[in-house]
């Protein structure tokens, strides 16, 4: 069985066992980034409806369902009320699910949550998560006299992203191809290309000493980006309204229809 109707048979199996509905369902890790090791997990992360009569419960429910982790798939879901509250504060992992070019299976009700994905969408709030995430990942992981090369990317990416933000003022892509080919200075590509190729042939790409160039390239756009995202305009409150009426339509099994990617 192929990696793929192995994580298909997975969701199927939760929904059974957990009496929920996958709504869309996602690779977000590595893998749709563009840069998987070869032994790289499955990141996959899945939105979940329950039956409409579980909504009306005064008793609280997880909203969260983590069915899997080991060393091959990581497979964990949120409600689709969650969701779509976290949709209203712009929240960054929801929107990466959202366009993630990686999808396993979704449905005809789902375009109409990615459709308000850019409405809701935050500059300031999506700048402040990537710009939190590169300065983290590069306190944690590229200080040292060596580094663990693999962490450039995890430094590199929200770099690119907060970047086209700030610049593009849109929702950044999922995939790292599409942020290096507008936002990385073309001086830096062979450098960043070269290690890119490694970390997709290499099962564990180990600890070596910093790149002088890209570690220089990195320190000064962490400096340039902590002096612009604070001047982002603060946006309005959005209006719940229509998350409101994208809920109610969600529990409603009859708008529904499953699609299997290929």
């Amino acid at each position: 069985m192929q990696i793929r109707e192995k994580i298909l048979q997975k969701l199927a199996e939760a929904e059974e066992q957990e009496h929920v509905t996958v709504l869309h369902a996602v690779e977000s890790g590595s893998r749709a980034w563009g840069f998987a090791s070869p032994d790289s997990d499955y990141d996959v992360r899945f939105i979940y409806v329950r039956r409409e009569a579980d909504y009306l419960k005064l008793g609280m429910q997880r909203d969260v369902i983590e069915w899997q982790l080991d060393d091959v798939y990581d497979i964990s879901g949120w409600d689709l009320q969650k969701a779509l509250r976290l949709l209203h504060g712009s929240n960054p992992s929801l929107l990466e699910w959202c366009n993630s070019p990686v999808v396993y299976r979704t449905t005809d009700y789902w375009t109409g949550v990615k459709d308000a994905a850019d409405a809701y969408f935050s500059e300031k709030a999506g700048a402040n998560h990537y710009l939190s995430m590169a300065k983290h990942n590069y306190n944690a992981y590229l200080t040292g006299e060596t580094v663990r090369l693999k962490k450039y990317f995890y430094v590199l990416r929200p770099v690119l992203a907060c970047r086209w933000i700030l610049e593009r003022h849109s929702i950044p892509p999922v995939a790292f191809a599409g942020l290096l080919d507008s936002m990385l200075d073309p001086a830096m590509r062979p450098i960043v290309h070269d290690l890119m190729q490694q970390k997709m042939q290499t099962p564990e790409l180990g600890e070596g000493a910093k790149i002088p160039l890209l570690h220089a390239y990195l320190t000064e756009q962490i400096s340039a980006l902590e002096q612009a995202v604070p001047l982002l305009p603060k946006e309005q409150y959005p209006d719940w309204a229509p998350l409101d009426r994208l809920f109610l339509d969600g529990i409603r099994q009859e708008h529904r229809a499953i699609i299997y990617a290929e």
